[in-house]
């Protein structure tokens, strides 16, 4: 599938900017992205109901989407019902992929296998999880049914670097892929005010590029990553999915690398 995707976190929250979103959605979707990943917990439930509406028009089947149930709700005796909740909202009788949002008080290996369990419904074609560190992740690969999670989703980008110190590579040798969520920051997210920094106007320019499409483009310069950024701009969605396109020198790499490092030691695993 194409390695940019759209993110849908703080969309649905607004009703007069619902039409807006919607047309942000379907703009993506026209452009050659297939997969949208949204959650239960984003607008409660507003962002799944106005991605129901969004996909409608289209072949469900030529689409992947992502959902997620909140920690609270990943018990075997309420996830199916939240699951079906979702299901409702997004208009569709099954998820592609649907994630266990971050960890809470319930058993690991409780969530883990109703997640898997619930393969077995149809009502989802594989699950995994998200804001998982390496020692979440060696945690759910002991476990029986751990070894079949198919990502893990973090927060990745170009001044978030931090799971590359060991996170990444481990994911790497199990196969597991990587969701990069808000590949280009938030804002100023983390200190790091990616847009506006030096190396990136440079490599945006050589690549005749928007400085936010070259944070995407080093997102997914790894294989083994998708990236989800969200917009409500028609004119910013297409422009993201483009960026799938660009393809970083060694050079443009180093440069950014001079400029935002890779990590030297662990560091905790940042999460918005």
């Amino acid at each position: 599938m194409p390695a940019i995707g759209i993110g849908t976190w703080h969309m649905g929250d607004d009703a007069a900017t619902k039409a807006t979103e919607i047309k942000a959605i379907q703009t993506g979707l026209n452009a050659g992205a297939t997969v949208i990943d949204t959650a239960e917990m984003y607008g409660n439930g507003r962002s799944e109901s106005l991605v129901g509406e969004a996909i409608a028009p289209y072949d469900r089947d030529q689409l992947f989407l992502i959902s997620k149930v909140l920690p609270n709700n990943a018990s075997q005796a309420q996830m199916e019902a939240h699951l079906d909740a979702s299901l409702k909202r997004l208009g569709t009788d099954y998820v592609d992929l649907y994630l266990y949002h971050w960890r809470g008080g319930i058993p690991l290996s409780e969530t883990v296998d109703e997640l898997q369990r619930l393969t077995t419904t149809g009502k989802i074609k594989s699950w995994g999880v998200s804001n998982f560190d390496l020692s979440d992740m060696q945690e759910l690969w002991r476990l029986p049914n751990g070894v079949k999670a198919a990502a893990n989703e973090d927060l990745y980008n170009l001044g978030s670097r931090g799971i590359e110190y060991s996170l990444l590579d481990w994911q790497t040798q199990h196969h597991v892929p990587l969701i990069a969520y808000s590949p280009v920051s938030n804002g100023d997210q983390l200190g790091a005010n990616l847009t506006t920094n030096e190396a990136v106007l440079t490599v945006a320019r050589q690549h005749d590029a928007t400085p936010y499409q070259i944070l995407l483009a080093w997102a997914i310069h790894r294989s083994q990553i998708l990236a989800i950024p969200q917009t409500s701009d028609s004119e910013h969605m297409a422009a993201n999915v483009a960026a799938g396109e660009i393809r970083l020198t060694t050079d443009d790499l180093a440069l950014l690398d001079r400029a935002y490092p890779a990590p030297s030691r662990k560091e905790p695993l940042d999460v918005l």
